[in-house]
């Protein structure tokens, strides 16, 4: 983890020092102890701020998006011979690059926009896990060692294993390494337990539909609207949202419990070929929904239809931006 990191602020000084990328994205400490804030690095001096560690689970890909979009309007202002392109830096685990590879299958920017730093992932720490196995008290510190965290509240100090606080997200990723790379930060991580990534959805499915529809309508009356889901997202970028057109109007903007319920439904079905399961919508959920059981299923239905899964490569289109003669229709006729 030391070396990775040490590595990743050498390459990134050195990728702004030869003016490869006019911006670094990555992780620095946060504010509170065993955390960790996306920071915009933007000289070589300043790459010494950039961390590695199990609390850097944000997917950055959104920032990246971000960043290119809000340079490209600022652009827009000078004449076209003083326009420049911004090309964007990312430390990139596996759904980082898969949903960078979202957005150059959508050609929001081109390859040559953004260059990945890729890291190989051992999982995040899912921040809820961590507060409950120390006690459900404030932390006062903590550090995150190799295989372990060291937690310091006010009973004491205790150590955790990592790998018991993993996001369920991470927990079970079959693609925690790069699937793609300009910069390789160390070597490839071993793959995690992947052969149970399904398992939620497959414990869903066993159930009636009304009971599917009771858990469905459950979990989402804990939802506020608040819509950081959508916010944090990578691949919810649209620049209108359908959940603010007036015109048509497809959704309330209340809370009631249809308005609720039909924002999300259309939300997920967005969301299908496109989810990379990085698990930040779970994670900075404040009521705790958990959108990845549902979200999981639509990746299963994807992989089962069509036998894809979701930016695996830059080059290939969108799955449901291609069709074939062979794809399957009858979940047109019988849904």
């Amino acid at each position: 983890m030391e070396t990775i990191q040490a590595t990743m602020r050498e390459e990134a000084a050195r990728v702004l020092a030869e003016g490869r990328a006019q911006v670094v994205v990555g992780f620095e400490e946060g504010t509170l102890p065993l955390t960790a804030a996306p920071v915009f690095i933007t000289t070589p001096e300043d790459a010494q701020r950039l961390v590695w560690n199990p609390a850097c689970g944000q997917n950055l890909a959104k920032y990246v998006h971000d960043q290119v979009m809000a340079h490209r309007e600022s652009q827009k202002r000078l004449k076209p011979q003083d326009r420049k392109r911004k090309v964007v830096a990312v430390v990139a685990p596996g759904c980082t690059t898969r949903s960078l590879a979202i957005h150059l299958n959508e050609r929001q920017y081109e390859r040559d926009e953004v260059v990945v730093l890729g890291v190989p992932c051992t999982g995040a720490v899912d921040r809820r896990k961590l507060l409950a196995a120390a006690g459900a008290e404030e932390l006062a510190g903590g550090a995150f060692g190799n295989g372990t965290v060291k937690v310091e509240t006010a009973a004491g100090i205790r150590e955790l294993a990592t790998a018991d606080l993993l996001a369920e997200s991470c927990a079970s990723c079959a693609f925690n390494n790069p699937v793609f790379s300009d910069v390789m930060l160390g070597e490839p991580a071993p793959s995690h337990d992947a052969g149970r990534e399904f398992a939620p959805v497959e414990a869903v499915q066993k159930l009636s539909a009304d009971e599917r529809w009771q858990g469905f309508a459950a979990e989402m009356a804990k939802c506020m609207r608040c819509n950081a889901c959508r916010n944090a997202c990578p691949s919810c970028y649209c620049r209108v949202c359908f959940a603010e057109q007036s015109q048509p109007q497809w959704v309330g903007i209340g809370q009631s419990g249809s308005d609720v319920q039909v924002f999300q439904f259309m939300r997920l079905y967005h969301m299908a070929g496109r989810c990379v399961d990085c698990g930040t919508c779970s994670a900075v959920c404040p009521m705790g929904v958990d959108l990845r059981r549902y979200l999981k299923k639509l990746d299963k239905d994807v992989l089962d239809l069509f036998g894809r899964r979701a930016g695996l490569s830059p080059d290939e289109p969108a799955v449901l931006a291609e069709a074939k003669e062979d794809d399957p229709e009858e979940f047109i006729y019988s849904p």
